[in-house]
């Protein structure tokens, strides 16, 4: 009896791919965020903070470019994963929206809770992305110590204000994810298993030598 193979469209192998890359970004940007949330940044440039040399896999340097990878790579690839479901969004907004204002209409409590983590996912992810822009374009100089113009550059709110807001946005995130992954993990285990069960058939026959009998 012939084991039954799972399959995957072409589209949904392209959806898979992209949603990947919003993962992988995040798990960069989430670790590189604990080391900073646990290894305070206090201490530069003349204060005194024993930690603040510490070395945990990688270098502090390290880990700023790390973050700054995970969190570009992540922009991305939501910007790319929204114009992919760009229709489905406006859709599902619109019927959210309608039945909150609509009296007939109902939702069950597994959708509410799914709109609930999901809007709280958008809202700190947006929050966490805008505050990351400002600190991948503002100037550094000076900061924590010096004398410089440009030390607390800020725009609608100080360097501090954004910090506070860039952490906690992400701590927010963090545990917004989690529950996003709880939710739809089901569907995450057996579009995956699609995906690599898709991609084994279609490389097997190249990779396995041919037999002939004799």
């Amino acid at each position: 009896m012939m084991n039954k193979r799972l399959s995957i469209s072409k589209r949904g192998l392209q959806n898979w791919l992209v949603d990947a890359c919003v993962f992988t970004g995040a798990l960069i940007a989430i670790l590189s965020g604990i080391y900073f949330l646990f290894v305070s940044t206090i201490g530069y440039q003349g204060g005194r903070n024993a930690l603040y040399e510490v070395t945990f896999l990688f270098d502090r340097p390290m880990w700023d470019d790390l973050h700054t990878l995970g969190g570009v790579i992540m922009l991305i690839a939501v910007a790319i994963h929204l114009m992919l479901h760009w229709k489905w969004v406006v859709t599902t907004c619109k019927r959210a929206i309608g039945s909150f204002y609509s009296k007939g209409a109902c939702m069950n409590r597994n959708t509410k809770v799914n709109l609930v983590i999901d809007l709280v996912l958008i809202l700190s992810f947006t929050a966490c992305a805008v505050s990351g822009i400002y600190f991948l374009f503002a100037p550094m100089g000076g900061f924590q110590g010096s004398r410089s113009l440009t030390g607390d550059t800020s725009f609608l709110f100080s360097r501090t204000t954004w910090d506070l807001i860039h952490t906690w946005a992400g701590v927010t995130m963090i545990f917004a994810a989690a529950f996003h992954f709880v939710v739809h993990w089901r569907w995450i285990v057996n579009v995956t298993q699609s995906v690599f069960s898709s991609l084994t058939s279609r490389l097997g026959p190249q990779l396995t030598p041919e037999r002939r009998l004799g």
